[in-house]
């Protein structure tokens, strides 16, 4: 089990329970292939530079623990969902 952290955008043109089931969402999926540890939703942040037309998105940070190969399915389902505009998962020193 390695430890890691991902965070994702996500439009903000989605409504604020809609917010919440994706994240809901999420949370569920790691709860379910390893460990949440926590998850803080940052709100609404200005991107660098616009992503898919929008110049800002609601960010949220998980950190969680999992096996090697569960990273690649979190990522499947980040790149298949429809309202994420950028995601990046990384692993954490122990």
């Amino acid at each position: 089990m390695n430890k890691y952290e991902a965070i994702f955008a996500i439009s903000p043109a989605v409504e604020e329970e809609q917010v919440k089931s994706i994240v809901e969402r999420f949370s569920n999926l790691v709860s379910e292939n390893g460990e949440l540890e926590k998850v803080e939703e940052w709100g609404r942040k200005k991107f660098a530079y616009e992503v898919q037309d929008f110049k800002e998105g609601y960010y949220v940070l998980m950190h969680f623990t999992a096996n090697p190969d569960f990273p690649t399915e979190l990522e499947r389902n980040f790149k298949i969902t429809e309202n994420i505009l950028k995601f990046l998962i990384v692993r954490r020193k122990a």
